[in-house]
Order: C-alpha cells, then structure tokens, then sequence
C-alpha cells in the first residue's frame, strides 16, 4: 500500500474501501475533513492523490476532485499546480472574505458587525478572565499602553484597540471565538475608521474610551470573569450614542 508523505496509510485517513453513499462527494469531503479535525491530517500534511482517494472509495476521480476544491474553496488545503495537496493551519481569512463580501457598501451589514460584537464580546471576555496567563496578561497590558500612547493618533489607535479585542479572543483558549474575532476585524476597522472620521474627538472623550478599556483590563487581571463581561457589556453600551449618530435607524413604528 502506498504511503502518504507523513507516513500515514491512506485507508487510516480515508476509511475502508467499497462504501458505496447516496452523495459521494459529500462522503468523500467529511471523511477528509474529519481526518483533519481529529489531527491525523497535520497542518503541512500531504493529502492522498485524487487516484488515490478515488480508488478508496470506488468514486471517479471528478469526484475526489471536486472534494478536493470544495476544501480548497474553504481555506482547509493548498493545492499548487504539480505538487501534492497539502493541509493548511485553519484562519480566518475565508471567514473574512465573507464578512466584507456581506457588509460591502452596506450601512445595515455594518450595524450586523456592530451587534454580532456584542453577542461575541461579553462571553469572551468572561472566558478571557477565567483562563488568562500571567503572560496573557502582561501582552494584554503592553497593548493597553500602546493605546494610551495613542490617544489622539487615529490610525495606531485603531490598530490598538482592534489587537485589545483580538487578543483578548486569543486568551479565551477558544480557537471559534478567534477566528471569528479576526475574520471580524477589517469590518469593524471600517466602523472604526468612520467613527473616528465624523467629527474631531476631544481628548476627554479619547480618555473616557480608554479607560473603559483599562477597566476591562483590570477585571481580566483578577481572573473575575463575570466582572469582564459586565465591563465589556458596558463599553458597547457607552458607544450607543455614537453608534446611533453614525447609523441613525428610524424609531420603531416607523415607516
């Protein structure tokens, strides 16, 4: 039996040979996905040929294929012309892709981002608190500083915060949550940028958004998740009125 590159044996990752499913192809794509999910397929991993997985399941190659691209198409594997197929380390950029293709020119797409934050934000920082590092923290404190050191700077105080949040999703040990988090992020750069490009910001108000950091940050230091998501709660609601300002929405009842 052929060996794939990694030493693994292609019916350890495909299964036995001769099932015949209704949809084949979907057979196919959840036999190699779960083989990399369970981590017998490695990031760096060679997959089998298109031969190969074709001759395991007794398919047509345009079926294997098709799987092949179908992970492809999902950021899950590299396929290079004339070389094998290999596994990718999961991000978030396909994810990405999606969210900017969604909100693209769209003010209700951008408010989506807005409350889809709020949904994620509370829970993460909870989970942040419970499972922080004393070297979690400490990073989390450098970013901090790199944002005070940028009150009044717009572009390096977005790039701040946004790694604020990114960061505390890494911390959450949650790697969904992260991916989200990232995916996420040239979105609500584009909320950020159009917040801070409205009108000039006060140094108080500058201030009164980094301290509402800074308390996140302190209650993430303590390991008090609760207390992490109630600051997190309220940082977005301190943003409502600006958020209203930006994306007014008729009042309810309205046509």
């Amino acid at each position: 039996m052929t060996q794939l590159d990694n030493g693994l044996d292609p019916t350890d990752v495909l299964g036995a040979a001769g099932v015949v499913p209704t949809r084949l192809r979907h057979l196919v794509l959840e036999r190699l996905t779960q083989a990399i999910l369970d981590g017998r397929l490695k990031p760096g991993d060679a997959i089998p040929s298109e031969s190969r997985i074709a001759a395991t399941f007794g398919v047509s190659k345009q079926i294997a294929r098709e799987a092949i691209r179908e992970l492809a198409a999902m950021g899950v594997v590299q396929i290079q012309q004339g070389k094998a197929t290999r596994v990718r380390a999961l991000d978030a950029e396909p994810l990405g892709r999606f969210y900017r293709f969604a909100v693209r020119g769209s003010e209700s797409g951008l408010i989506e981002a807005i409350e889809l934050r709020r949904v994620l934000e509370p829970p993460i920082a909870q989970f942040a608190a419970a499972r922080r590092s004393a070297a979690d923290v400490e990073r989390l404190r450098n970013v901090l500083a790199r944002m005070e050191r940028s009150l009044g700077d717009v572009p390096a105080w977005i790039e701040a915060d946004l790694d604020f949040h990114e960061l505390l999703s890494e911390m959450a040990g949650n790697r969904l949550m992260r991916l989200q988090m990232r995916a996420l992020r040239p979105v609500i750069r584009e909320v950020m940028e159009a917040f801070n490009s409205r009108e000039p910001r006060g140094l108080a108000d500058w201030r009164a958004t980094y301290d509402r950091h800074a308390r996140i940050f302190a209650t993430i230091e303590a390991g008090d998740g609760a207390a992490a998501a109630r600051a997190m709660t309220s940082h977005f609601e301190a943003a409502d009125a600006a958020i209203q300002e930006l994306f007014p929405r008729p009042p309810a009842g309205g046509p």
